[in-house]
């Protein structure tokens, strides 16, 4: 997805209106919502704080010792809902320990019957954050560009419907994925586990963090992935986080430095090899991981700083079509290129393992420049840094029109290659493995890459 800035530290006259606008929309939408917005200016951020949510996130979904919900009709309602919620999450995560026959019949009935909650509860969440956003954008002063894009955004993904709807099959009813593991105690602090068909020894793991440009980011985009990876014997573990509004970058961050701790601590339980865990990212999700990876070296060379996951178990990271912020001084303090050039952060930098960067150079949403310039800064640091560049790819086409294509795809087979490049019998197979299948027709992608918007 493209990964714009979002203007949240420009001084407009109609900043209040939407503030107030946007308290307006998330009580009618979800009484439980809170907005958080970073500004340097006080005034946004009186009109931003205002907005007080009636019932905590986490209370709803942890404070079993609520006494108030029949108290109002509205809010008892969705109390419950927080409750079946939470309860369907628990019961996914509790399927991790079902080895027997048995166990497998009734992870498939809990799986059928959680489809249509799972498919709410995605599309509620996307929905709202969708056009929370948009109403802030427009009051921010973004103009007719950027709803004819998103107009081409629905052209486009009618266009790949066809290959939506087969991933999409996959993601709800395969046994090779595992939805809504818990790692986190935020709503959003879920990830979804890509296995193999074979069990035969640990499997390396590839923990993944979606894009979105910061607000429609979710784990499900990583389905695609997800599939074309476990076919080569890798688990892949999609990340998902708080999107803006729900919270700042700040927070992206924290839930996705959460969601790498669970898989560095926990994915021996199912089948992983803790000593073979690879980061990626894609185009804001890249940014985020890199923030996340950066910050956690940083951690680790302070003094009292308490961390639940190292650097050191991360064997590479992988940045695909990534946004590494272009070190505005409001946004310094997460723009990766500007921090690892501080003098104060050069033995962190020291700890970051090797890091590939993937780029198409028709990329017009995220420039390949970006990831170019990055290698290079890394390099000068220190860093073991390289970037990858695909002639002529867009941002969407190394990550959806390419492999919906079928057949041989380029990108996906150098990450393999890095990924087995010690594992001289994965190699044999990946040698001998057969083409992927088409999800799409030709004609249809060429059209959708036409009108793409990203």
């Amino acid at each position: 997805m493209p990964s714009q800035i979002l203007p949240v530290t420009h001084h407009h006259r109609g900043t209040e209106a939407a503030a107030m606008l946007i308290k307006a929309e998330i009580e009618r939408d979800d009484p439980t919502t809170s907005l958080l917005i970073s500004s340097e200016y006080e005034d946004v951020e009186k009109a931003i704080t205002s907005i007080k949510p009636v019932l905590s996130r986490t209370s709803s979904y942890n404070n079993n010792n609520i006494t108030s919900p029949n108290d109002s009709p509205g809010l008892g309602n969705c109390y419950q809902q927080r409750r079946r919620r939470s309860a369907s999450d628990n019961s996914l995560s509790s399927l991790s320990g079902s080895n027997g026959s048995g166990a497998a019949s009734s992870a498939g009935g809990s799986r059928r019957h959680s489809f249509s909650k799972d498919v709410g509860r995605a599309a509620a969440e996307t929905f709202l954050v969708t056009r929370l956003s948009f109403k802030l954008l427009r009051y921010l002063g973004v103009g007719y560009r950027w709803i004819v894009r998103f107009l081409a955004l629905g052209c486009y993904s009618l266009l790949l419907l066809p290959g939506f709807i087969q991933v999409g099959c996959h993601y709800f009813f395969s046994s090779q994925v595992r939805r809504g593991i818990v790692y986190g105690d935020q709503p959003r602090n879920r990830l979804d586990l890509y296995f193999p068909k074979s069990s035969d020894g640990p499997k390396p793991v590839v923990a993944f963090i979606t894009g979105g440009a910061w607000i429609i980011g979710y784990k499900a985009w990583g389905s695609l992935l997800g599939q074309q990876l476990s076919e080569r014997d890798i688990i892949v573990a999609c990340i998902d986080y708080r999107n803006f509004p729900q919270g700042t970058i700040k927070d992206m961050v924290k839930d996705a430095s959460q969601g790498i701790s669970f898989v560095c601590n926990n994915i021996s339980e199912y089948g992983g090899d803790p000593d073979r865990i690879y980061l990626m990212g894609q185009s804001a999700g890249a940014h985020i991981a890199a923030c996340t990876l950066l910050e956690q070296a940083i951690k680790e060379t302070g003094e009292g700083e308490s961390t639940t996951w190292s650097v050191s178990q991360i064997r590479a990271y992988f940045g695909l079509s990534g946004g590494i912020m272009d070190g505005e001084e409001s946004l310094r303090q997460y723009s990766p290129e500007v921090l690892v050039q501080d003098p104060n952060t050069r033995h962190a930098v020291s700890l970051l393992p090797p890091i590939i960067l993937f780029h198409g150079t028709a990329d017009y949403s995220i420039p390949a420049d970006a990831s170019k310039n990055f290698a290079n800064t890394l390099q000068r640091v220190g860093v073991r840094a390289e970037s990858i560049l695909y002639e002529g790819k867009t941002h969407t086409d190394l990550f959806l029109q390419d492999p919906m294509r079928g057949g041989k795809d380029d990108m996906f087979e150098d990450i393999v290659a890095i990924i087995h490049a010690d594992d001289q019998e994965a190699r044999a197979k990946d040698a001998v493995a057969p083409p992927r299948r088409r999800l799409v027709p030709e004609f249809m992608l060429k059209l959708a890459r036409s009108i793409s918007p990203f």
